[in-house]
C-alpha cells in the first residue's frame, strides 16, 4: 500500500499538473521526458540514470530505513575554503567562504537566477473581512503581473493572499507559506472556532492571528509549474522565451524562491507589514523551497522548514530515505539545475561539492526551525535524522557568527523541542505537515519578534 507521504506527493503532482496546463497527464509525461532528454543531451550523457529507491516500504527496492545500514560518509567542511584556507573570522565567512558555497549551489544544484528577469507589478484585486477561528481578519488577494513585453506568448501572474488582523494599527510580523490559496484536495479542513472545540491545535492562520501577526500564501504554481513539461513556460520559460534551459539555468525551487523575493519586495511597500520580521514556511517540496529562499534572500528573518528531506535540509550523503537518484530523475529533476542530473549518472554523490548542512549555513545568522513528523506516520522518506544532523553540521557557522546552533549531537526523542538556539529542531508525532509544530515555532519566534 502506498505510504501517506508517497500519496501526498502523488496528489500534489497531479494537482499541480491540472492547475498549470491544459494538456493531458499523458502529454505532460511525454513533454517532461522530452525536456529531460534534452538536458541530458546538453550534458553529453547517453547512459540511463541510476535508478533511485522506492518510497514504498513494501517494494523490493525500498529506500533504506535502517540506521545500521547507513554507510560512512564525509561532508564538505563549510568553514574550509576551496583552496584549503580555514575560515576563522566573520569577515572570511562573508567575503570568501559564503560566496564560494553560493556559487557551488548555483552551478551544481539549484541553478543560477538570470540577470534579465522582468519586473513585477502588484495589484490588489479583492479585499474581504473574514475570520480565523474567533479572530477578525482582513484578507487581500493580490496578483503580481510579470512584464512579458519581450515575449507575449507566455503570461506569468503571481497569486498572493495576505491576511492581517482586522483594524491593525501598526506594522506587524508575518509568515509566508508556499502552497495553495484554494485547497486542492476537496473541502478544506474546518477551522475550529476556539481552542476548546477540538482536541488538536487550531490551524496555522488562527495561531498567527492570535499573536496579532499576519499570514500570506504564495501560490507556487502561479510562478512555475511543478513538472518538467512546464520548464518552457512559467517564469523560467518566459525568461528563456519558450526555449529549453541551459545546464546552469535555475530550476523550479529557485524559481519559487524568486517568487518569494518578489513577495518580499511588495511587503517592503506595505505600511501594515513589518518587512524586517517576515518568516517563510513550507512542507515537503515547499519546505525545500522555503530553505532555498532563506539561503538566497537574506531579507527573510525566520525559516520554518517542514519535512523538506533530500534536496532540502536532509544530508544527501546519508543513504537513508530519498536519494539523489530520485531527485535527479525525470520526475524531480525540474526542481534543480540541469547540471544536477550528472550526480545520478556520470558522477556520484561524493562528487557533489556541497550538501544540505551548507544550505542551512547560508541562512546564518538568521534563525531556522527544522520540523519533521513521526516515522510511524510520515514514514522515513524525508530522513528526519538526516535533517537534524545537517543542523548539527551547520552549527559551527552560526557559532562563528556569534549565534547558537543545535545544543547537542544526539538525535532527540520525539516531541523534544530543541529551541535554545538559532537552529531549532523538533520531531512531532504527526504526519507530513508542519501543523503539530506551529505552536512550538511561534513560541520560539517570540524570542526574535518581541514587540
Amino acid at each position: 500500500m502506498r505510504s501517506l507521504l508517497s500519496f501526498f506527493i502523488f496528489l500534489t503532482t497531479i494537482t499541480t499538473i491540472a492547475q498549470n496546463t491544459t494538456i493531458s497527464k499523458d502529454s505532460t509525461v511525454k513533454y517532461t521526458e522530452i525536456d529531460f532528454l534534452n538536458m541530458k543531451e546538453q550534458l553529453g550523457i547517453t547512459l540511463p540514470n541510476r535508478p533511485g529507491p522506492s518510497g514504498n516500504p513494501s517494494d523490493p527496492n525500498a529506500a533504506n530505513s535502517d540506521e545500521t545500514k547507513v554507510v560512512p560518509y564525509t561532508l564538505p567542511n563549510p568553514l574550509v575554503s576551496i583552496n584549503g584556507t580555514k575560515i576563522l573570522t566573520e569577515e572570511a565567512w562573508w567575503n570568501l567562504r559564503r560566496p564560494e558555497i553560493v556559487e557551488q549551489f548555483e552551478t551544481e544544484m539549484y541553478g543560477r537566477k538570470p540577470q534579465n528577469i522582468p519586473d513585477v507589478t502588484w495589484t490588489v484585486v479583492s479585499e474581504k473581512d473574514t475570520l480565523a477561528g474567533p479572530y477578525p481578519v482582513t484578507e487581500r488577494l493580490l496578483m503580481g503581473k510579470v512584464d512579458n513585453a519581450d515575449y507575449p506568448q507566455i503570461d506569468v501572474t503571481i497569486e498572493l493572499l495576505i491576511g492581517l488582523p482586522k483594524d491593525l494599527k501598526q506594522a506587524t510580523p508575518l509568515v509566508t507559506r508556499f502552497g495553495f490559496i484554494d485547497w486542492p484536495f476537496g473541502p478544506p479542513p474546518a477551522e475550529p472556532n476556539s481552542y476548546f472545540m477540538s482536541s488538536y491545535e487550531p490551524l496555522w492562520k488562527q495561531q498567527l492571528i492570535s499573536q496579532n501577526w499576519g499570514y500570506a500564501i504564495l501560490v507556487t504554481s502561479s510562478v512555475q509549474a511543478d513538472n518538467g513539461a512546464g520548464l518552457t513556460s512559467g517564469i523560467i520559460g518566459l525568461v528563456n522565451k519558450g526555449k529549453h534551459r541551459s545546464t546552469e539555468d535555475w530550476g523550479a525551487l529557485r524559481a519559487w524562491a524568486w517568487g518569494a523575493e518578489k513577495v518580499m519586495d511588495y511587503f517592503e511597500t506595505d505600511a501594515l507589514i513589518d518587512a524586517n520580521r517576515i518568516g517563510i514556511e513550507g512542507t515537503s517540496r515547499y519546505g525545500k523551497a522555503a530553505l532555498v529562499t532563506m539561503a538566497f534572500d537574506t531579507r527573510y528573518a525566520l525559516g520554518f522548514i517542514g519535512s523538506s528531506g533530500a534536496g532540502g535540509a536532509s544530508l544527501l550523503r546519508r543513504n537513508f530515505g530519498e536519494m539523489i537518484e530520485n531527485l535527479a530523475s525525470s520526475s524531480e529533476y525540474h526542481w534543480f539545475s540541469g547540471n544536477f542530473i550528472k550526480y545520478a549518472s556520470t558522477l556520484k554523490i561524493d562528487d557533489l561539492p556541497v550538501d544540505a548542512h551548507e544550505l542551512i549555513a547560508l541562512c546564518a545568522p538568521r534563525p531556522v526551525f527544522i520540523s519533521v513528523g513521526s516515522p510511524l506516520i510520515e514514514g522515513n522518506w524525508v530522513d528526519g535524522k538526516g535533517m537534524f544532523l545537517a543542523g548539527v553540521e551547520a552549527s559551527p557557522v552560526y557559532e562563528l557568527l556569534g549565534k547558537n546552533g543545535l545544543p547537542n549531537t544526539t538525535y532527540p526523542t520525539m516531541g523534544s523541542a530543541l529551541t535554545d538556539g538559532e537552529i531549532a529542531f523538533r520531531q512531532h508525532a504527526g504526519g507530513h505537515s508542519t501543523g503539530p509544530n506551529w505552536s512550538t515555532f511561534i513560541s520560539w519566534s517570540h524570542t526574535y519578534w518581541n514587540d
